[in-house]
């Protein structure tokens, strides 16, 4: 499969070229346009269970859509479902990453999607909440990011503190803790709350904008409008 991403940082598209026989799997509703050739059914990835869990617990969709080369090779349009960028992890087996809620686009034959659950501590501060998105296996996955993205590539031993808000994707095996950021009146000055202390070796991504400022600016030019 050969892939490339067109209008990033706007509303980005994942464009893919399908050869005979090949799959792609992608969230409910994000396929846009696909060529002859190709063929495009709804799954429940990992089964019905998996499929409740993702729905009730990382606000993932409950269905997902295979689109599969059945008639030669082919190519298909699949959307963003946010403004921003379209970030492409390469996963292999015992480096699996983790992923916000909500941040799965797509990913080709030979990743599994499951949930992981974060420790008490984490869940009730996290703005993630208590369940993440894991991806896990061999191949590519597509995730979105709101804004642009920055990967980090942190040595061993090597520290770096991440707004709670614009954490993106990070390796399973990375430590970090949660903590407070300084004192209290530094947090209400500096405008910042809950940070992550990551420690090395490891990848992580963030993103530029958080989604609870995303929601408050888009609420208030909806309420111009409707003025």
């Amino acid at each position: 499969m050969e892939y490339q991403v067109l209008y990033q940082n706007t509303f980005p598209i994942l464009e893919v070229k399908l050869e005979s026989g090949e799959k792609i799997n992608c969230e409910r509703g994000s396929m846009i346009a696909m060529t002859q050739g190709l063929e495009l059914k709804g799954d429940v990835k990992g089964g019905i269970v998996s499929g409740l869990i993702r729905k009730f617990l990382t606000n993932e969709s409950f269905f997902t859509q295979n689109i599969t080369a059945t008639k030669g090779a082919g190519t298909a349009d699949i959307g963003a479902s946010i403004p921003g960028t379209i970030v492409p992890l390469e996963i292999t087996p015992g480096a699996n990453m983790i992923v916000q809620k909500g941040g799965y686009l797509a990913s080709t034959e030979g990743i599994e999607i499951s949930t992981k659950m974060q420790g008490l501590i984490k869940g009730v501060t996290s703005k993630e909440g208590f369940f993440l998105i894991r991806l896990s296996g061999s191949g590519t996955a597509f995730i979105n990011a709101l804004g642009a993205a920055k990967r980090y590539d942190l040595q061993p031993g090597e520290e770096l503190v991440v707004d709670n808000g614009h954490l993106l994707a990070w390796d399973e095996n990375m430590k970090y803790v949660m903590t407070k950021s300084s004192t209290i009146i530094s947090s209400l000055t500096s405008g910042e709350g809950l940070v992550c202390k990551f420690t090395g070796p490891g990848t992580l991504y963030i993103h530029t904008i958080k989604y609870d400022s995303a929601a408050s600016t888009t609420k208030g030019i909806l309420g111009l409008f409707m003025q």
